[in-house]
């Protein structure tokens, strides 16, 4: 099969967040697989700061965004250690921006014009390239335009007929909002604005758009996949999915091996394995206790917590519990920015707890490395959370991660109770109330286990024998790229009925 997918970020060329790892490994690992893969992102100013080379492809676009017709061009790269092609849409008046969305605190004003031209530049793309795609694959509202565009205004261009669509949800709190009168921008017919299409409360919907033409919907773990169909983690939509329950699958993220694995990383003070895991983690945390400026101390237990310093990631739990834990003979490592008050809470309990308490504001894709490889305990507590990345880069570095039993987290993350000790499955520790009671009542448990070392060593053996590579989950990928190319091509599989095409 050929596979084209789309998204609005992708590593190693821009990144904001999770999606950026999902776009940069998964056509890879669907490439490993004997597929042909390809990636459209844009080409936005960080993607010339990334370093990657990139050369031009000599195509100019003409795109219609509204009234006008306005240029774009295509230029080429690939993704790190593969043949797949990576398809960077250029048009400096929209990417040529210290964002990929927003300035710090709010979104770019014209956003619905930035993500229409990009999807109509890759559908136009995909037509001059001579791709002829047999899914293309869409993630997030960003690109939640482009299964109308192929039901509506496409569905007649050469390259582009009977082509399937699945969209990955990797976080429905965001969904595209934008006013009413945006609607002439994208080209679509205003009949398309209604509650049974693009309208959502009286604003234009790319993530709705993307939820009702798709021939299939994924998101990234089972668990967030039966949440967002309830009211309270739906987000308006709980209904529409509700709706299309039969065509929604949850599929756990993976992790790229060549990255995150503490044999082949080469920032760290030692390498190791799940056999050599208590000497190279001790050499490994050693040198991130220096590094912090923390006593060097093997016998205290290390937490580290990485990521957005928001509510939505557990701080406001993590604030009311730090005092009473940093009470205890604990150390903390913090790498992240965001909300300033928890700047200032981090600052605070630096100086009220010297020598137990180190934060890098800022982002360092080493240091998280680093981090992971060092510290004994991952904190990740948060309210919600599709899938969770760091918890999976957490099990791979022998780093017990202690979680919110949310979304991928609970799909991941094997809570230690004598039964699951027992049986060789406990790779964690969970708790299911989202409170500072239950967060202190884990973290008491986690305490208490450190002190039995062989329980311990347990733990971190079974969280880094276990597989989260890309390789099960393209594979699962894989599955539904033949299943929607069956409804769109009935032919292939006769007792399959094609999803039916709204117009």
């Amino acid at each position: 099969m050929n596979i084209v997918f789309v998204a609005s970020e992708g590593v190693p060329f821009a990144k904001t967040g999770g999606l950026a790892d999902v776009a940069g490994a998964l056509p890879r690992a669907v490439a490993e697989l004997g597929h042909k893969a390809s990636l459209f992102i844009p080409c936005y100013r960080k993607v010339w700061e990334a370093g990657q080379d990139i050369v031009g492809t000599g195509i100019t676009l003409k795109v219609p965004v509204g009234s006008t017709t306005l240029l774009g061009h295509v230029h080429e790269s690939r993704l790190p250690d593969s043949d797949v092609p990576v398809y960077l849409i250029d048009h400096p008046h929209y990417f040529d921006r210290e964002g990929l969305y927003g300035h710090p605190g709010h979104d770019f004003e014209d956003n619905c014009e930035r993500f229409v031209f990009f999807q109509r530049a890759v559908l136009e793309a995909v037509v001059a390239l001579g791709l002829k795609p047999d899914v293309i694959h869409c993630n997030d509202w960003q690109t939640g335009l482009i299964p109308v565009y192929l039901q509506t205004l496409y569905k007649n261009r050469s390259g582009l007929v009977d082509v399937g669509t699945l969209l990955t949800i990797h976080n429905l709190a965001y969904q595209g909002l934008f006013w009413h009168w945006d609607m002439p921008i994208t080209g679509l017919d205003w009949g398309l604005f209604s509650h049974h299409a693009l309208e959502f409360h009286g604003k234009l919907s790319f993530m709705k758009a993307g939820l009702v033409f798709a021939d299939l919907l994924t998101t990234v773990s089972p668990t967030y996949a039966r949440e967002i169909q309830t009211q309270q983690q739906g987000a308006g939509l709980d209904g529409l999915l509700r709706e299309r329950s039969a065509d929604l699958r949850g599929i756990v993220n993976g992790i790229d091996e060549k990255i995150w694995c503490p044999m082949h990383e080469t920032m760290l003070a030692a390498r190791y394995d799940v056999n050599s895991v208590v000497e190279g983690k001790t050499a490994c945390k050693a040198w991130l206790q220096a590094h912090a400026g923390l006593p060097v101390r093997p016998e205290v237990p290390l937490f580290a917590q990485i990521g957005r310093l928001v509510d939505q990631k557990g701080w406001d739990l993590l604030a009311q519990v730090a005092e009473g834990f940093l009470n205890q003979d604990v150390q903390l490592v913090v790498l992240g920015t965001g909300d300033p008050r928890y700047h200032d809470l981090l600052r605070s309990l630096h100086e009220r707890h010297p020598g137990k308490v180190w934060a890098y504001l800022g982002f360092s894709d080493v240091l998280a490395h680093q981090i992971e490889a060092g510290a004994d305990v991952f904190l990740m507590p948060s309210l919600f959370e599709p899938c969770g990345l760091n918890q999976l880069y957490s099990l791979a570095h022998g780093t017990v991660p202690v979680v919110h039993a949310t979304g991928g987290l609970v799909d991941t993350v094997v809570d230690l109770t004598p039964k699951t000790l027992a049986e060789g499955r406990a790779t964690g520790f969970a708790f299911r109330e989202s409170t500072p009671a239950a967060l202190w009542r884990t973290l008491d448990r986690v305490l208490n286990t450190w002190r039995d070392q062989e329980v311990w060593r347990n733990l971190v053996r079974a969280g880094m024998s276990e597989d989260w590579t890309w390789h099960r989950s393209a594979g699962k990928y894989v599955e539904l790229y033949q299943e929607v190319q069956r409804r769109r091509r009935p032919h292939l599989a006769q007792s399959l009925t094609p999803h039916p095409v709204l117009s």
